[in-house]
């Protein structure tokens, strides 16, 4: 670990002094690619530096406990001193095993969050709708911002299928373990016998595709306009401002028409686009990886069922890791990191395992 630790360093020294050079902002471009870099090591450096530290402190309260010059209640001191030092090294060498952790490159990006309304009919819908608002008030909590890109709704109030940019700082390492099949156990109003049903909601977080990562020939494409439906008022019924946009090869279709005007329209359905052919393309070159490695949090395969919602027993239950809460309407009013804290913990701790397995 130690070895790697002096690389990264050396590494991050050399960035140091590259940036500071006179000629370094001429390239903006590579300049902005050393600044992230530095950026994303500071956290281990700095660590990393705290550790070196508290290890020469130590060395030299050791050395002093071995004298015979000490009186006895500096001595008891220092002892409680070393003790305490050696658990802070403790957890500072924990801290620095994490930070070694290879990046998902994808944890600071925004996403697309689709939610679909699966088996239960209009039950259905309406939680699809909860989780709508279980996600969007969490965003609120972390400071992200909401987008709808495409919204169907029920006369009831419920959801069909939403897709939801969510932008942010870290986005994506917060909401990646939400993909999969969510199942929702209570009574709805319609039931008169007060019988329990069960319904899912099927939910997909895909990182935002940069233009930078996938290029799309523009011959490609087939754009079509059409007058969009639903409420809007007589601006968005009498104008053919909706864009549906087809990716010729793939046969991928995207429809948006909750935005004012084509240019809009058209903006974010190629946004979604992008997101859903670099997903298919990863997904591609990571299949026969994850088809290897069956992690405690889970695939994220959309036919998995990843989560139970429990109404009548207010108990949230993560399929995953065991996960049981019984704080379902604290969840579903936004405090999301209930479940999500100990599934970012469980990801790490088999990243952890993988790692020393391999050493």
């Amino acid at each position: 670990m130690f070895e790697e630790l002096h690389e990264i360093e050396r590494h991050y020294e050399e960035l140091a002094h590259r940036m500071s050079r006179p000629d370094a902002a001429q390239d903006p471009s590579a300049y902005g690619k050393m600044s992230r870099e530095y950026k994303e090591l500071e956290p281990l450096i700095e660590t990393y530096h705290r550790y070196r530290d508290l290890c020469r402190e130590l060395d030299e309260m050791q050395q002093l406990l071995q004298g015979n010059s000490l009186d006895a209640e500096f001595k008891a001191m220092l002892q409680q001193e070393v003790c305490e030092n050696a658990r802070n090294k403790s957890e500072l060498e924990g801290k620095i095993r994490l930070l070694l952790l290879p990046k998902d490159q994808d944890d600071d990006k925004s996403v697309i969050l689709e939610i679909r309304a699966g088996a239960g009919g209009e039950e259905a819908a309406l939680f699809a709708h909860s989780l709508w608002r279980m996600y969007q008030m969490y965003a609120s909590k972390c400071g992200w911002h909401c987008e709808i890109v495409s919204l169907n709704e029920t006369e009831l109030g419920g959801v069909k299928e939403l897709i939801l940019l969510v932008e942010g700082n870290g986005v994506y390492s917060k909401l990646k373990f939400e993909s999969g099949v969510h199942r929702v156990q209570r009574v709805p109003e319609t039931e008169t016998q007060g019988r329990i049903h069960t319904s899912t909601v099927t939910v997909a977080v895909m990182p935002e595709a940069e233009e930078v990562e996938l290029s799309i020939d523009p011959k490609d494409l087939r754009i079509d306009t059409f007058r969009a439906s639903g409420a809007g008022g007589q601006h968005i019924n009498k104008t053919s401002s909706a864009i549906r946009v087809t990716h010729i090869p793939t046969g991928m279709v995207v429809e948006c028409q909750d935005q004012r005007s084509q240019r809009e329209n058209r903006e974010q359905a190629l946004k979604v686009l992008r997101s859903r052919l670099l997903q298919k393309k990863q997904a591609e070159y990571d299949a026969d990886y994850n088809a290897r490695r069956q992690s405690q949090v889970g695939t994220g395969d959309r036919s998995e069922r990843i989560r139970t919602y429990n109404f009548p027993q207010g108990r949230l239950t993560d399929h995953r890791i065991g996960l049981t809460v019984y704080k379902l309407e604290e969840v579903l009013n936004g405090a999301l990191d209930l479940v999500v804290e100990p599934l970012t913990l469980a990801d790490q701790e088999e990243k952890l395992r993988a790692r020393d397995a391999q050493e």
